[in-house]
């Protein structure tokens, strides 16, 4: 069975190609970005979402601002560069993978300027780059996940929170990967997705993915974990992550968190499945993590319909953190890290299981 029967996010003869994933479940469409701005934006609005795959879309856009700039003079032309690596990190500042796309980036197109590159060299330099980055994280989320199937018991009963799948990677998946690693090795899990208010990604997308891929998922509402887990019926909890600080706090989602908590209530393993990428070294732990607020109609809002009454103020921080001492093992493309802490994750960079 296919593991990844659609389309998440590419490059086009017209620009940067991205299926709408505020559009799913009841739509595929695939929205083709032709500028910067129209990048930028798509970040932005949730067209594409998940740290390791807007981090593919901020290359992309980059190398699309260079194709799109190529005929300018030099000046103009490195300018037009500069703007764009402004603009695309002004989108969501919790998502580490974004800055060390972009980073990566900026590394490549000094190379070929240090070489002496013209325009339209440098061009399709950083379209290699951006391609590769975007392969790469693929490949990188298959050997994450099949690092994980060491933790997932047969007929595993599996709590998840947000979308940690092929739709916020290139492909694959973070904590769905370990899931579909899993399920390919025949163990049988089964899942219980959270629908995760207030957009919904684990109800949308989540059981979308799974169901496509044939693994079985139910959906419950993100208030019913805590009885599930009284009840019994949880085995393990896996999530994604965002940015993960040098001491091994992650940001993740909004309720994960509360799910950690949680899981150490009931005595349950609580996993975080994510590329050595989402760790960020220069972060010395979750409180100097910024946690991006995003507006009230995401909400106020169910749908198109409103919720509240007008004029009534909400807060809504996109993520928490959770602390270190939560996370019962850190997933990553490197092996499993088992109660990470700031000495071990520097071992793991640095290439080594610590």
């Amino acid at each position: 069975m296919s593991t990844q029967p659609w389309f998440t996010l590419g490059w086009g003869e017209e620009g940067v190609l991205l299926l709408d994933q505020r559009a799913l479940p009841e739509r595929e469409e695939v929205l083709t970005c032709r500028s910067l701005e129209e990048v930028a934006r798509a970040i932005e609005e949730l067209v594409v979402r998940g740290a390791p795959a807007i981090g593919c879309t901020a290359a992309l856009g980059v190398a699309l601002a260079a194709r799109v700039s190529r005929a300018l003079g030099p000046a103009a032309f490195a300018a037009a560069l500069d703007q764009a690596h402004e603009r695309l990190a002004a989108t969501r500042p919790t998502a580490i993978n974004l800055f060390w796309a972009l980073d990566r980036m900026a590394a490549r197109r000094a190379e070929a300027a240090a070489r002496g590159d013209a325009s339209e060299a440098i061009a399709a330099a950083l379209l290699a780059e951006a391609l590769a980055i975007v392969e790469e994280d693929g490949e990188i989320c298959r050997r994450l996940g099949h690092a994980g199937v060491e933790l997932v018991p047969d007929a595993a009963r599996i709590l998840t929170h947000c979308n940690a799948g092929a739709l916020a990677t290139s492909a694959y998946g973070t904590a769905l990967g370990v899931v579909r690693a899993a399920f390919e090795k025949g163990r049988a899990p089964t899942v219980l997705a959270d629908e995760t208010r207030p957009f919904l990604q684990g109800a949308r997308l989540t059981a979308w993915e799974l169901q496509r891929d044939g693994i079985p998922v139910t959906v419950i509402t993100d208030n019913m974990a805590a009885h599930l887990m009284q009840r019994g019926e949880v085995d393990l909890i896996i999530v994604g992550a965002d940015r993960i600080a040098a001491n091994g706090d992650v940001a993740n989602k909004i309720g994960t968190y509360g799910l950690a908590v949680l899981a150490r209530a009931h005595a349950l393993p609580f996993y975080v499945a994510a590329p050595c990428s989402t760790i960020d070294l220069a972060t010395a732990n979750g409180a100097d993590i910024p946690i991006e607020e995003r507006g009230r109609d995401e909400v106020a809002h169910f749908g198109e319909r409103p919720v509240l009454p007008d004029g009534v103020p909400v807060r809504h921080p996109a993520f928490d953190v959770t602390p270190a001492e939560y996370v019962t093992a850190l997933v990553t493309e490197r092996g499993v890290l088992h109660q990470p802490g700031q000495e071990s994750i520097a071992a793991l960079l640095r290439g080594h299981r610590g």
